[in-house]
């Protein structure tokens, strides 16, 4: 249990904030609740009675810094987040506390590494975005998978989801993206981000059980190809969607998840593959567990609880694998997630 220091959450009433809300109330620590809608705030605050409830809007400075006002850190859970990250990150630096968001945005997590690193590190400030499922997880499983690899050739993350009903956050974010990218695809190769026209290829990725190999989309980016590429030497990076997921969050008229237990969880299986390759050596890690939103609650309150504590391995804007050990990190992870880090593998043809 943590020791019941406040913490702002904004976007609390979104599907993830609520998530992550009664991560931090089973943690110990007092959420703040706060975000745009004073309304669906006022509703959140009747299912949590006794917590403070602050709006705030990204256009109004003023209501940031009462939002923030004596708090210890700050989760960021509201997207788009190329409209919010950059505001709230501003508030924390003028309050002087640790920033942590949720971000799956490519172009929205490379804009913090762009524009804030060397302040917050001049500050002696954390900032830790794309804490999340996607983004952090993989990352976290990258690192812990190379060890003591100083480099790696190619680093490869395959998702393997029973299925993705998206949120309203997901597909208003996905808009952006795909307003600011012009109909182009991104990738990440030759050490940098791509911007390319063709399609994506299809292959078939094995993954291990429950799932077994499933068709997948390559090059299906996603935040990882920030997160890990920002502290590993790895120029080649690419991540996997099972063709059926990317299907329904593609689809117009895929609903939202709903819930089908008390913590309000979907039913959604997930198995992630990384795959790592050095000199002709391979490594693995494989992970499994269930809801992409509801599993990023314990991800982002396990680094919160980390960056408050002191356990981290340096200051400034840093991915989940550069500020935290990456295995000990994933272990804390168990209650969860089901983590295996096998290490070195014989390399297997099959495998892309």
């Amino acid at each position: 249990m943590e020791s019941g220091q406040t913490v702002t959450v904004f976007g609390a009433y979104g599907h993830t904030g609520r998530f992550v809300v009664a991560e931090l109330l089973e943690r110990g620590f007092t959420p703040v609740l706060s975000g745009r809608d004073a309304e669906k705030l006022k509703e959140l605050a009747a299912s949590r009675p006794g917590l403070d409830v602050r709006p705030a809007t990204v256009g109004d400075p003023a209501s940031l810094d009462r939002a923030l006002a004596g708090a210890a850190a700050v989760v960021n859970c509201a997207g788009p987040f190329a409209t919010t990250a950059a505001p709230v990150i501003e508030a924390a630096l003028r309050a002087g506390i640790p920033y942590l968001d949720v971000a799956a945005e490519i172009e929205a997590n490379l804009d913090t590494f762009t524009h804030f690193a060397e302040r917050a590190e001049a500050e002696g400030t954390v900032i830790v975005p794309a804490m999340a499922f996607y983004g952090g997880f993989g990352d976290l499983l990258v690192t812990a998978a190379m060890g003591e690899w100083a480099s790696a050739d190619e680093a490869h993350i395959a998702y393997g989801l029973s299925g993705w009903h998206p949120t309203e956050g997901t597909r208003a974010a996905g808009a952006v993206s795909r307003e600011r990218r012009g109909g182009r695809r991104v990738r990440y190769a030759k050490g940098r981000l791509e911007y390319v026209q063709d399609a994506p290829p299809t292959l078939e990725w094995p993954f291990p059980g429950p799932l077994g190999p499933r068709a997948v989309i390559g090059e299906f980016s996603m935040a990882d190809v920030v997160t890990v590429p920002s502290h590993l030497a790895v120029p080649e990076v690419c991540t996997y969607m099972t063709v059926d997921a990317a299907g329904e969050l593609a689809a117009p008229d895929t609903p939202a998840p709903s819930a089908v237990d008390e913590h309000g969880r979907s039913g959604q299986t997930f198995v992630v593959d990384v795959l790592v390759r050095s000199a002709g050596a391979e490594r693995r890690a494989v992970a499994r567990g269930r809801d992409i939103y509801a599993v990023t609650a314990p991800l982002v309150v396990e680094a919160l609880g980390r960056v408050l504590t002191g356990r981290t391995r340096t200051t400034g804007v840093a991915s989940a694998g550069g500020i935290f050990d990456a295995p000990e990190f994933l272990r804390a992870l168990a209650p969860h997630i089901t983590v295996e880090l096998p290490g070195s593998v014989t390399p297997d043809a099959a495998t892309p």
